[in-house]
Parts: C-alpha cells; structure tokens; sequence
C-alpha cells in the first residue's frame, strides 16, 4: 500500500473522530435545551418526569457521534499499522 493511501485512510479516520465528536456535543446541547425548556413550563411536570412521549433525536444524535468515533478510531489506528507495516 502506497504512504499517501494509509495517510488518506488516515485524514478520513480523523475527520469521522471530528464528526463523531461534534455530533455527541450537539446531541447533549439538544437534549439540554429540550429538558431546560420542559422545566420552564409552569404545571407541565408530567412530560418531565416521566419522558412521554420519548424524544428520540439527542439520542439518536449521540449514537451516531458514537459510531462515528468508533469508525474513527479504528480507520486511524489500521492507517497509522498499514503506514508503519508497507
């Protein structure tokens, strides 16, 4: 494998850690501003303790950033094996 392939595979494992990174902050920013949002709301507790009906979206968001990072990783590490090996 050419050095400039394992570099490539390498940027590409790097931008997956950046785009896992900043989905996980969006998803928690989401899930904050929603919750935040719920407790303003004067004799509306039942939403907020009970989570119904289910939000999935700053879940969903959080999973994703945490595949994204575990792909990340993983295309960095067998970059940076690939580069020292070839």
């Amino acid at each position: 494998m050419l050095y400039r392939d394992c570099l490539a595979l390498m940027g590409v494992g790097g931008l997956f850690i950046i785009i896992g990174l900043a989905t996980i902050i969006w998803g928690k920013r989401e899930e904050k501003g929603y919750y935040n949002a719920l407790a303003k709301r004067p004799g509306d507790t039942r939403e907020f303790t009970e989570h119904w009906p289910p939000r999935l979206q700053p879940g969903a968001l959080k999973a994703g950033g945490w595949i994204a990072l575990a792909i990340g990783v993983v295309m960095l590490i067998t970059g940076g094996i690939l580069c020292l090996l070839g």
